[in-house]
């Protein structure tokens, strides 16, 4: 019989599972720079499941500063979910105007249709349920089961994966790039399989800490561990951070 032939490993097989003293001190480390450094955002002061999943869709594939303009004002216009359900597409979409990507206006009021007809308008509370409905994946259930239920699930964006990716696999490009949570990426990447289990295993437990952690692991990826140059030198959690040592060890040799 002829030799076995070795197979590549995959891009991201070199796995942290076992590293449980890593998860922990990245954990601690995070939430203690997320206490200082956080940002005031509208939709982080409630957990009405209503205007957490307004922002989550607003928030796809659009900057923080330009949905903090428009959050308040569809607020405003369509203050429940059962108001958005009785409203007009075009008035809907006026109120949309401006922000780009108009089909998650068009999905945003087909899932409010939804909801007040098959389930009492009421929001489900689980990924499970939450994926079904329309212009919903797998980070949007994630992140609606989190922010607004308190679920203790993760919630993995572009922002959150590459800080996995860096973090834990020492991957410093940016590559697999994820979308933000829309229809189209209910199915995810081969290689981010690894980074969701990751995800769901650094998650806390106790569903207040589970909210703080999403939080601030996507704030450390939009503020710090940002795409084409992050702050490696003033990241909270550099060393814990495979992709920081490897640099500090090229610079410090």
């Amino acid at each position: 019989m002829g030799q076995r032939r070795k197979t590549s490993p995959h891009p991201l097989s070199p796995s942290p599972f076992g590293r449980g003293g890593t998860r922990v001190k990245f954990t601690k480390q995070l939430l203690a720079w997320w206490a200082r450094a956080a940002r005031d955002l509208p939709w982080r002061r409630t957990r009405d499941p209503y205007r957490v999943l307004v922002s989550e869709f607003m928030l796809q594939q659009t900057q923080v500063s330009r949905v903090a303009e428009y959050y308040p004002r569809f607020i405003e216009r369509f203050p429940d979910l059962e108001a958005l359900a009785r409203a007009k597409p075009r008035a809907v979409r006026e109120q949309w105007d401006g922000l780009g990507y108009y089909a998650r206006a068009s999905n945003l009021h087909a899932l409010a249709r939804v909801v007040s007809k098959d389930h009492d308008g009421t929001l489900p509370d689980t990924p499970d349920e939450l994926i079904t409905l329309p212009g919903i994946g797998p980070y949007t259930a994630g992140a609606v089961a989190c922010f607004a239920y308190e679920k203790p699930v993760p919630a993995v964006d572009t922002n959150v994966a590459r800080v996995i990716r860096r973090v834990f696999f020492g991957i410093r490009d940016a590559g697999y790039g994820m979308r933000g949570g829309g229809a189209a990426s209910r199915i995810p990447h081969p290689a981010s399989r690894q980074i969701w289990e990751l995800a769901r295993a650094l998650v806390p437990k106790n569903g207040r800490r589970a909210w703080k952690f999403n939080q601030a692991i996507m704030e450390l990826g939009a503020l710090v561990c940002v795409a084409r140059k992050p702050r490696c030198p003033v990241c909270p959690v550099r060393s814990q951070c495979k992709t920081g040592r490897r640099q500090s060890a090229r610079l410090d040799g």
